[in-house]
Formats: C-alpha cells, structure tokens, sequence
C-alpha cells in the first residue's frame, strides 16, 4: 500500500510526549496541505434540517469528513497508549484540547 507522502512524516514523528511541540507542528503541516486543518479552528456546524440548502448539507458534510481524517491522522500518529485514552473522543479538536492539557506546557 503507498502512503501519503505527507502522512509519512507524522509516522517518523510519532507524538511521545516530550516532543509535543514537534509532533503538533508536523500535524498542523499535514492536515493544512490535506486541507482538513480547518476542523480544529472551526466549530462543527449544526445538523443540517430537513429545509436546509444543499450548500448547508453540504458544508456539514465536508466538516465531518474533514473531521474523520483529521481524528485517523492524530490517533494514527500517536503512542498505542494516547490512541486507546482518546480513540472515543467525539471530534478532533476534542483530541487535541487533550493532549494539549497533557503535554503542551512542556518547553524543548
């Protein structure tokens, strides 16, 4: 099976903990050229009603593919350990809020 080139880096890359910082920017670069970034700035957009627009249906659609990809890119780049505490958390933002609070206030 080919591999994402990009997808590539965040596997050499694996988030361990002490390299946070590291492996988050390596995330931002994948998921900013897979155009799926979006997802952990934007706030999921409501359900789309029966009377909305295509346009509405549509951009709920993309936010929740975006989303799943997003969730596969980080849980499939961190320690089996991070990836069984938040494999059932519901979006990425969620995930990576987590890892934040875990990790992020370590300097390099």
């Amino acid at each position: 099976m080919s591999l994402n080139p990009l997808s590539v880096i965040l596997n050499k890359n694996q988030l361990v903990g002490e390299n946070y910082a590291d492996w988050k920017r390596n995330l931002n670069i994948v998921l900013t050229a897979e155009k799926h970034k979006f997802v952990l700035d934007e706030v999921c957009l409501e359900a789309p009603k029966d009377d909305s627009t295509e346009s509405q249906k549509a951009a709920y659609e993309k936010w929740h593919h975006s989303d799943k990809m997003a969730h596969c890119y980080i849980l499939a780049s961190v320690l089996n350990v991070l990836q069984q505490k938040h494999q059932n958390m519901e979006t990425a933002f969620d995930i990576i809020e987590s890892l934040q609070e875990m990790f992020g206030h370590q300097s390099r």
